[in-house]
């Protein structure tokens, strides 16, 4: 439902809908969900598929072949991005969304039903280099067509707080992806997992991805986009549109979203296997830890949110920039100490997380015009994703085995926090306003 605010022109939603606001958080946040629990069973197993889909020998060739694909399907997502991105903002978000989780759902699908390398040889990682490829083409147009959906459905002055769940989202596929690994370590043996268990996560995504699509299909568009439709003011190229009068945006956007990326993929993903491979942590406590973490961020990500909406984008980000360029280092210091100070290590990083999730998606939607948001949004978090978080499980093992120091985390944090803060410092704040139109 909309109304015009007592600013001409300006597009509104209202919370007078209460199921219709349910709705559209819901659907927005589904394919996250999916996503995310997908790529997280794959992290948390990476030591058990490269058994299944590698030729026997060294163990860390075959890890590092895993950790290989895992980022060939990030390299794949800016394609996926110019695709569905401008798409989205062509045709609309919905039907982008609805698209986007069918594809993701059923490539996941097929993962838990490959055969392995014994039974079918060289096919087995082929097929898995192709499937993950799918299923990276197709992610490119989920966070843009969400995010898009979501800033645009929330009531500006909760504008935050409504983003947010887009990471909520986020966090419950990682959740969820976690807390059945750690299931499947406490049940079942290692020859059991590494015969059928593994399958267990990827066939899930079967009946999760219906869900996700039954809702996508019966929400409606955003009134910002519909408006948009209403005017006959749909931009007929918005990649060309984009790079040529919003470049400044893509680049601010990029730097925020480096920022998020890379203690994303270090905290909630390859710190599992860093605990397993580089502190002795069994996999049981590396991957209940990561369950903690993951609560911890459910219940943070949308209080910082909600922080935003009242004290402004500004200092949340910026403050969460600065916390996670001082304390990224120190952090994996006191991992080293053992198994309490993993912990503290660990949680102390997850709350700086929090921060910048909470904050970083609402302000990269609230600097985009609504004619190429879509768009701009996909491709900055696409091509920042290819570039420094796909690649940070297998840069982490090239590096630390290369240098001798399990420390390499921290300063690889560090530059990502930099990259933040640069582009916090030259955005303005947006909070509270109405989302710019052209």
């Amino acid at each position: 439902m909309t109304t015009q605010d007592s600013r001409p022109g300006e597009i509104v939603t209202t919370a007078d809908d209460p199921a219709m606001l349910r709705r559209s958080i819901a659907a927005g946040a589904v394919g996250v969900f999916v996503h995310w629990f997908d790529w997280a069973a794959y992290a948390y197993l990476a030591s058990t598929i490269a058994s299944v889909f590698f030729p026997a020998g060294d163990a860390t060739a075959g890890l590092l072949a895993v950790f290989g694909v895992f980022a060939v399907s990030f390299g794949i997502r800016p394609i996926g991005a110019l695709v569905f991105g401008p798409l989205g903002d062509r045709i609309g978000r919905k039907r982008t969304l609805s698209i986007v989780i069918f594809v993701m759902s059923g490539a996941t699908l097929v993962i838990g039903l490959l055969p392995g390398y014994s039974t079918i040889g060289i096919a087995a990682p082929l097929l898995l280099v192709f499937l993950r490829l799918l299923q990276g083409f197709a992610a490119g147009g989920e966070f843009g067509s969400a995010a898009s959906f979501l800033a645009e459905y929330a009531p500006r002055r909760r504008r935050g707080f409504g983003v947010s769940w887009l990471e909520v989202g986020s966090l419950l596929g990682f959740l969820a992806g976690s807390f059945v690994f750690l299931m499947l370590s406490i049940t079942l043996s290692a020859d059991e997992l590494a015969s059928w268990g593994w399958r267990i996560p990827f066939l899930l995504a079967a009946p999760l991805g219906i869900i996700g699509f039954v809702i996508r299909s019966k929400i409606e568009d955003t009134p910002e986009y519909r408006a948009l439709e209403e005017s006959g003011d749909v931009p007929r190229s918005p990649v060309r549109e984009l790079f040529r009068t919003n470049r400044k945006q893509l680049l601010q956007a990029a730097g925020l979203m480096t920022m998020m990326h890379v203690p994303f993929y270090a905290v909630l993903t390859y710190l599992v296997t860093y605990q397993t491979d580089y502190l002795g942590h069994s996999s049981g406590s590396a991957a209940l830890l990561s369950t903690v973490i993951s609560l911890l961020a459910l219940v943070l990500v949308p209080t910082f949110g909600r922080l935003s909406d009242r004290v402004g984008r500004r200092p949340v980000l910026l403050g969460a920039g600065i916390a996670l360029f001082v304390l990224a280092t120190p952090a994996y210091l006191v991992m080293r100490t053992g198994l309490t100070g993993t912990w503290i290590g660990g949680l102390t990083l997850g709350v700086v997380l929090a921060a910048i999730l909470g904050t970083y998606a609402v302000w990269s939607a609230e600097i985009f015009p609504t004619r190429t948001r879509q768009g701009g949004l996909s491709i900055a978090y696409n091509l920042t994703a290819a570039l420094f978080a796909g690649t940070v499980p297998y840069l982490m093992t090239v590096l630390i085995s290369t240098t001798g120091s399990t420390l390499v985390p921290g300063p690889y944090l560090m530059v990502a926090a930099a990259a933040g803060l640069v582009a916090a410092f030259t955005m303005r704040e947006t909070a509270g306003k109405p989302l710019p139109q052209k």
